[in-house]
């Protein structure tokens, strides 16, 4: 495998930005070929063999870029098809659920943790699987935030409304007294300063973008793949609907600028 190929990542939509965010500022050499499912989003409240399916789609899209890796970088296909994408694909391919619940199970100091994210995410059980894996001890309080990845797909990051459904939802996790909360959508850290508003300074974020990012380093390293020379570094993205409208996001948050964002048929893959 070429040390100079890109690395794939994947979301449903813009979440997944924040994990392209993470790995631009934590190992900047690498390139990245983002893809993003905006004419399906949101992935949380559909089956698990839909998100499989689609998964699938994206992941043989990304391997006709030449990557040598691949970050699910959506929680909801990190739960459902991570598992299926590895046993499918002779490629190291990374979620973002393993990392985010290992922080959250070695920072907690009152063995309470809370768990936001799709209806997807948080039906599976996942994160309360792996945070028990680590530490049965930790009691875990998931709540589902159907709203919060569709508001933050139209930009209404600091907007009122968004600030009184966050109150809604999280209302229920600061009764139990919570001391750390996984943002278990990669949508969610774009509104980390509204979640963090409302549930108080005492209450730990933990955003599973940063610990991918890290446990991708980790990875590459390990594996031989890690690009040493940022001569090379270039990214590009893809979308499945509103190339325009997903590049003028990107460009408020990303690191570096995007010139370009292409349409792309994945129903073709």
């Amino acid at each position: 495998m070429d040390r100079n190929a890109p690395i794939g990542v994947f979301d449903s939509g813009v979440g997944g930005l924040t994990v392209a965010r993470e790995i631009m500022r934590q190992i900047p050499n690498e390139s990245i070929i983002y893809f993003g499912d905006t004419a399906r989003v949101p992935y949380g409240s559909k089956s698990k063999e839909t998100i499989i399916t689609y998964s699938r789609q994206i992941v043989q899209f990304l391997l006709t870029k030449k990557v040598k890796a691949v970050v699910v970088a959506c929680n909801t296909a990190s739960a459902f098809a991570l598992e299926t994408l590895q046993e499918e694909f002779d490629i190291p391919m990374l979620g973002v659920v393993k990392p985010g619940a290992k922080v959250a199970a070695e920072t907690t100091v009152n063995g309470r943790v809370g768990v936001i994210g799709t209806l997807g995410t948080v039906s599976s059980g996942i994160y309360k699987q792996y945070i028990h894996d680590l530490n049965g001890d930790i009691e875990v309080f998931s709540k589902a935030c159907p709203l919060f990845a569709p508001l933050v797909e139209e930009g209404w990051l600091e907007d009122p409304v968004t600030q009184e459904i966050a109150r809604r939802y999280l209302e229920e996790l600061k009764q139990e007294k919570i001391d750390t909360l996984v943002l278990g959508c990669t949508h969610y850290p774009l509104i980390r300063k509204t979640v963090q508003r409302i549930m108080g300074s005492e209450v730990n974020l933990v955003n599973p973008a940063y610990e991918t990012a890290i446990s991708l380093r980790g990875v590459l390293q390990e594996q031989g793949l890690a690009n040493e020379d940022s001569v090379y570094v270039k990214h590009k993205f893809y979308v499945s609907d509103g190339a325009e409208k997903f590049k003028s996001f990107a460009n408020t948050i990303l690191p570096c600028e995007v010139e370009e964002t292409k349409d792309i048929n994945i129903e073709q893959y």
